[in-house]
């Protein structure tokens, strides 16, 4: 029996990960493939050209939607994480009435679908005049990442030694020299968790990214994939689309597997105490 449930989990295991794979090794084939190859069901390498690279990387705006997206999703990284840890060091460490309430309304704000909210920030984003701009979308990727970054690094920092802030104190030091210096040393697995999630959601979002553009030098990278245009208005350059998907792919899954032990510690951290 224990022979037959362990070919068993790892027949699973198997087929979970074919299925998770099987896209992303079907675009990487098809990236190669130009004419009329594209539209033949091959699942080996047949052809190794990289035509559709070179026509991706030497468009006229894809390298710079590839700059805009870096920029965007740093950004927002930094101040997500900023405001995060100082919001989460109030929720966490400062007593104050309706300090459940307010974390319990953070948590809410993230059930709201994008789509929900499009029209009333877009007329706060022509408000603040940012529209067409990469801070239009690093004010509204701010506003969906914080959330769960406060939710993740209130948890964190709550399973955190009170004894340490206590000789803080003790010695002089303010909040925020508490939060920098003793603190943060600690909160590092949390951050680069939340750090990475709120950069791949910064990366792929494309409906705020779509809506807060009018122009192709400050599109990112999901939009300029989607507005691919073949030889005629006709043809879909599946190629090029599959080439360019690879390009700003392969970025996010080495992040992954570089950071990935800090991910799972992260997202585990401050679920047992004791």
């Amino acid at each position: 029996m224990k022979l037959v449930g362990a070919i068993s989990f790892y027949a699973l295991v198997v087929v979970i990960v074919v299925v998770a794979v099987f896209p992303f090794y079907y675009a990487v084939l098809t990236s190669f493939e130009t004419g009329t190859a594209i539209f033949q069901v091959n699942y080996l390498p047949v052809s190794f050209d990289l035509g559709n690279y070179v026509a991706v990387l030497t468009s006229r705006n894809f390298p710079i939607s590839i700059l805009n997206s870096v920029f965007i999703a740093t950004m927002t990284v930094l101040f997500s994480l900023f405001l995060a840890v100082t919001a989460s060091y109030a929720l966490a460490r400062v007593p104050f009435r309706g300090r459940s309430t307010l974390l319990l309304a953070i948590l809410a704000v993230s059930m709201f679908p994008q789509i929900a909210v499009l029209a009333g920030l877009f007329e706060l984003i022509r408000f603040l005049g940012l529209f067409n701009t990469p801070w239009a979308m690093i004010v509204s990727y701010t506003i969906f990442t914080l959330p769960f970054t406060v939710w993740v690094l209130t948890t964190f920092m709550r399973g955190l030694p009170v004894e340490l802030e206590e000789a803080a104190i003790v010695d002089g030091a303010s909040p925020w020299i508490i939060i920098t210096r003793v603190f943060m040393p600690l909160l590092w697995p949390a951050l680069a968790t939340t750090g990475l999630l709120a950069f791949i959601g910064a990366w792929n979002e494309f409906l705020f990214a779509l809506t807060f553009t009018a122009s192709e030098t400050t599109r990112t990278v999901p939009v300029a994939i989607a507005l691919l245009s073949g030889a005629s208005e006709f043809e879909i350059p599946w190629g090029a689309i599959m080439a360019a998907s690879v390009i700003v792919t392969v970025p996010l899954v080495l992040l992954v597997l570089v950071f990935q032990r800090k991910i799972v510690s992260g997202l585990t951290a401050g679920s047992v105490k004791g």
